[in-house]
């Protein structure tokens, strides 16, 4: 892979976006050097196939060596390859669907190639005039195929054979050993084929002819000889038990009754419902043990083996040992299996092959004939028009390069899409609609904890949904919520999703990575957790006085229920109180400590610095921001480092630098419920709450408080009193002084 490119003299614009410069491709030009842009420039170095709003087809073919990811060498081989068959590598641009045929260079002999293809294709078609060729003229490849016996492929059908042997031939292939598809769509057989289905029918037919060579030796009994080892395979391993133990009893007598099972395994049965085939008989030996003794084939059997003993007596031994025989020595069991030997070795050589479907008669009759000959012909001719056959795909690939590339371009060496807002980004599977909010940032996920383990690093609030559609469809995506906030997004909650197609699905958030939506949650996120935390304390508190509550009227009604009856019953539990005491003492401290704390507050303001009320309000003001503070500047920071990155890095992206989402843009990603233009508010409103007026008239007494606080700490208050009693007395009469002097 190519780590850096050399310089390059083409003047490249850029546009400033996500805090990264990203490249715009507006020419030819830009196009053909796209070889020379620095790599470190890109904004996505590989994406993978599947999974995006993007035609999986055409990115089959960019992924060279199909390993399900489309890397930056190969875009830049695509575009090459574009440019040796286009005349103007500018024409990408219109993303058409539909290449006119004059736009094809055929100044070389593979862009002579494709569009002669192109020519006889719309002749195919009864279109032998058109001036262009557009996907719909080669969605269906097979159509294109069907009127051709040969395309090319190396795979012929059966209807490419002229005579009806050969194609029989290709039949029976096609029915032993699987079909392989043809271009046309057909059923057909490739070389490879052919030679396993031949190499298949001489090894099945010398193997039969073994035993034709050797039929006494192999076949003792003919057609019969599979029926003789059958019976003996299935009572084997009992009669070789059978006469181990009598050669046992014979050197040693006193281990007859071991061998014949204690009798306390025969008393343990007995208490039993038994029967015929039941497991603990059919372990028991094949006939009572006695030193020397022959095997019974009718009376004093084993009843679990009779019928597999009466078997062997009919299918084996009557035809190799004798008719009418009662017993069996032991020689002469093993003369049954010396003279079955030779038929057993043969039938374990017998060759795996799914040929053996057919008679022995027609494996000779295909093996006789010229068939493989003539088919491997079919073949080469075929293969002879391969050239022919891949001109008509370098067509498609053309036409799908034509329309496809410079949207991938614009979404994978530039986020051109994603921040054009003009349309949705190829990675962008939908709108998901919940709590009032449209959230266009949505992305296609396969599992929600892997995807979550990584993604949670791009400090986005992020809402993992299941979908599903009435007809089973099932889909999961991660939905970025960028705008108000997250009160009432929760597990379990549900919404509608539209994908790129228009269709709906029910959506259910199964699991959320919490971040930061605006600032302003952020200033009442604390108070919030610090309520949450009380009440979940309380109903803890509530919950285990209710259980305790429970125990012991259990405990008293199972008492009262033992009691002896003769005795007076005890009194009836007292009934448990519906608010336990404790939940309330609870209550109180929590409300009492939060009172003592503003009291302290308080009176150290008041009492130790004296402070006047206008300062107590500003010291108040300041540690709702002491409280406040910390989070909102956490959360500002976060807003502004949002990267999309880690998102699409989860889902096997690799992203070459920090895709950021600020304020502004992540606003435009979530769209807010807010009334169309044009329309009428409601003037009045139904079943509306009663506003209070304390909250009104209490803010209207601090602020006057605070006011009255502030002018008088700057003299202010005390200036205007003075102003305004001086210019009362300047306005007062004069009183003459009538009191008399005091005497000294």
């Amino acid at each position: 892979m190519k780590t850096s490119s050399p310089a390059s003299k083409h003047p490249w614009r850029f546009f400033r976006a996500g805090g990264m410069d990203q490249v715009q491709f507006d020419s030819e030009a830009d196009f053909a050097n796209l070889e020379h842009l620095d790599q470190k420039l890109w904004v996505a170095l590989s994406c993978p196939v599947k999974g995006l709003e993007f035609d999986e087809k055409t990115l089959a073919l960019i992924d060279t060596d199909k390993d399900g990811r489309v890397r930056a060498p190969e875009v830049i081989a695509a575009v090459q390859w574009a440019e040796d068959h286009l005349k103007d590598l500018g024409e990408l641009k219109k993303a058409s669907d539909s290449l006119p045929l004059s736009s094809i260079n055929n100044q070389t002999d593979s862009g002579k190639a494709i569009l002669a293809s192109a020519q006889q294709i719309l002749k195919s078609l009864g279109k032998p005039e058109a001036t262009a060729i557009s996907l719909a003229d080669l969605g269906d490849t097979a159509k294109i195929f069907a009127a051709t016996k040969f395309n090319g492929d190396g795979i012929v059908p059966a209807d490419s054979a002229d005579n009806a042997d050969t194609k029989q031939v290709i039949l029976d292939i096609i029915v032993t050993l699987g079909a392989e598809t043809d271009r046309s769509g057909a059923a057909g057989v490739s070389q490879a084929k052919v030679d396993a289905f031949f190499g298949e029918l001489a090894a099945l037919e010398g193997w039969c002819k073994q035993s034709e060579e050797n039929a006494s030796t192999v076949l003792p009994l003919g057609d019969k000889t599979a029926a003789a080892l059958a019976a003996y395979n299935s009572v084997k391993h009992k009669v070789d038990d059978y006469f181990s133990r009598c050669r046992l009893a014979a050197f040693d007598a006193r281990a007859v009754a071991a061998l014949n099972r204690p009798e306390t395994e025969y008393l343990a049965l007995a208490a039993k419902d038994l029967s015929i085939t039941a497991q603990e008989v059919a372990g028991f030996p094949l006939a009572r043990i006695e030193a020397g003794k022959p095997l019974p084939l009718k009376d004093g059997v084993n009843p679990a083996w009779t019928g597999a003993v009466m078997a062997l007596a009919s299918d084996a031994v009557a035809p190799l040992v004798g008719k009418d025989k009662t017993s069996l020595s032991e020689s002469e069991w093993a003369s049954i299996g010396a003279k079955l030997s030779a038929y057993a070795a043969w039938m374990s050589a017998k060759p795996a092959t799914a040929v053996e479907k057919l008679s022995l008669a027609r494996v000779r009759a295909i093996l006789g004939s010229k068939a493989k000959e003539q088919i491997t012909a079919l073949i080469a001719k075929d293969k002879a028009l391969e050239p022919e056959a891949n001109s008509i795909i370098s067509v498609e690939r053309l036409v799908r390069y034509y329309r496809d590339l410079f949207q991938l371009l614009n979404n994978f060496v530039s986020f051109t899409d994603f921040y054009s807002r003009e349309r949705l980004a190829t990675f962008q599977v939908g709108t998901l609609y919940l709590d009032g909010r449209a959230c266009e940032l949505c992305v296609r996920v396969e599992d929600a904890g892997k995807h979550g383990a990584m993604a949670g690093m791009a400090k986005a609030y992020l809402a993992y949904c299941d979908c599903t559609r009435p007809s089973g469809e099932k889909m999961q995506i991660a939905a970025a919520f960028t705008g108000g906030d997250g009160d009432n997004l929760m597990v379990g909650r549900n919404g509608i999703f539209y994908d790129r197609k228009g269709r709906d699905w029910d959506a259910a958030i199964t699991k959320i990575i919490d971040n930061p939506i605006s600032v302003r949650q952020s200033f009442f996120s604390p108070y919030k957790k610090f309520v949450r935390l009380i009440e979940e304390q309380v109903a803890k508190r509530a919950a285990a006085a209710d259980a305790a509550a429970q125990a012991k009227l259990a405990a008293s009604a199972a008492a009262a229920a033992n009691a002896d009856k003769t005795k007076a019953p005890p009194p009836p539990p007292a009934e448990p109180k519906k608010v336990d005491p404790g939940t309330v003492a609870a209550m109180g401290v929590a409300v009492g400590f939060i009172g003592s704390a503003f009291a302290a507050i308080a009176g150290y303001l008041f009492q130790v610095i004296n402070m006047p009320f206008w300062q107590v309000c500003v010291v108040l003001i300041g540690l709702v921001l002491l409280i406040s503070g910390p989070s909102m500047i956490i959360a500002w920071f976060k807003l502004r480092q949002r990267n999309l990155g880690p998102i699409l890095d989860a889902n096997g992206w690799a992203v070459n630098g920090r895709v950021r989402m600020n304020v502004p843009f992540g606003g435009s990603l979530t769209a807010l419920a807010k009334l169309p233009p044009g329309a009428q508010a409601a003037v009045d409103e139904r079943f509306v709450e009663k506003p209070a007026t304390w909250p009104k008239f209490v803010v209207f007494v601090i602020a006057v408080c605070f006011v009255i606080s502030l002018l008088n700490s700057f003299g202010i208050n005390y200036a205007w009193l003075k102003s305004a009693m001086n210019g009362e007395s300047n306005t007062m009469p004069a009183v003459s002084d009538t009191t008399a002097p005091v005497a000294k």
